[in-house]
């Protein structure tokens, strides 16, 4: 063991006088790599280690309560001396180094060292193994967050340089709330109080009407917004936002097969979750819900579904309870991540007008 710890310490050594930490890319280059991954950069015997159990454990958490499962992110590795070309620019990058040098307790670097626009890099710096391993096995939770805030953050910014000035004319004139979206999404249904908003067509929508058959590959996503009278704080509890929402889809979000409507899953292991939120900007606060949604019939079996992901909040100005809900169809065989991430950057931009 003591010869194994040894090895790794030359080998970090090896990497901090690497050039890769000197020379920076043009920082006007774009991100390399898939939403939900994080590339870490490591010598593969630190790799191979129990290091590598504690950080899928606290790096690859699931967002709940999704089935099949979705986790926040995968673990990609990189040895130090295979760290260059094209991979230097992936969007989230963890550096684990040991440094026979080093003082005091593992050092946390954030975003020191960037080679693309909106990349976001973190080093961790300990003395030894032990050192890294202890801080891999308690410390990650700031880790994760830091990811996870920025991969949503990411998508947000790409999507407020996009005007989209007639779908959001639309939101003004029903809702008096802006939202931001990626190019090339449109209102496909718009009542006074519920407008289905279909999302680009590289992550299509459900088709709610037509005979056509849905392509096992793809995922199909889009935005609900609806709005219903304030009437006191209890309507804010997951039962009565429950019920707001299933009468709300029944008559606003039919299937293609006649007598089909969106509905809520209330099955135990998916049962839908509650939490406080805020928005980007943080003026707005309110409540945010995961769940699964189902086709469902009251004389036939349900059909297929997928998940949501929904934001509620009281609008000062008109006095309405607003539900922002994203959704999204794909195979289970198909990650979900990016679509469900497109999801939480489009409910967290919503501003009030």
């Amino acid at each position: 063991m003591q010869a194994s710890i040894k090895l790794l310490i030359v080998c970090s050594v090896i990497l901090f006088a690497c050039d890769s930490l000197s020379k920076r890319y043009d920082s006007g280059l774009v991100t390399t790599g898939k939403v939900g991954e994080i590339l870490v950069v490591c010598d593969q015997g630190v790799w191979n280690s129990d290091i590598k159990k504690y950080l899928d454990t606290n790096l690859t958490q699931f967002v709940m309560p999704y089935f099949p499962d979705v986790t926040t992110f995968e673990l990609l590795h990189r040895k130090p001396e295979r760290f260059d070309g094209a991979i230097k620019r992936h969007r989230n990058t963890l550096f684990l180094k040991l440094d026979a040098n080093h003082k005091g307790g593992v050092k946390v670097k954030y975003n020191e060292v960037a080679w693309a626009k909106n990349q976001h890099v973190v080093e961790l710096i300990a003395k030894d193994y032990n050192q890294l391993l202890g801080f891999c096995k308690n410390k990650l939770a700031s880790i994760h967050d830091f990811f996870d805030k920025n991969e949503w953050i990411r998508l947000l910014k790409s999507y407020k340089r996009i005007s989209n000035n007639k779908l959001n004319t639309n939101l003004n004139d029903n809702f008096k709330i802006k939202l931001s979206f990626p190019k090339g999404a449109k209102i496909v249904y718009k009542k006074k109080n519920f407008f289905r908003i279909e999302m680009p067509q590289s992550s299509r929508p459900i088709e709610f009407i037509g005979s056509g058959s849905q392509d096992p590959g793809a995922i199909f996503s889009g935005v609900l917004v609806y709005q219903y009278d304030f009437i006191d704080s209890s309507q804010m509890n997951l039962t009565s936002l429950l019920q707001a929402r299933d009468t709300m889809l029944k008559y606003n979000v039919p299937h293609e097969s006649n007598g089909f409507y969106m509905g809520t899953q209330y099955h135990k292991f998916v049962y839908p979750e509650i939490n406080d939120a805020k928005s980007y900007l943080k003026k707005i606060n309110g409540k945010e819900m995961r769940g699964m949604f189902q086709f469902k019939h009251k004389n036939k079996k349900n059909g297929t579904g997928g998940a949501f992901w929904a934001f509620h909040f009281i609008h000062p100005k008109t006095k309405k309870i607003i539900c922002v809900s994203g959704y999204v169809d794909a195979p289970s065989t198909t990650s979900w991540t990016h679509s469900l991430r497109e999801i939480q950057a489009v409910w967290k931009s919503i501003q009030i007008l």
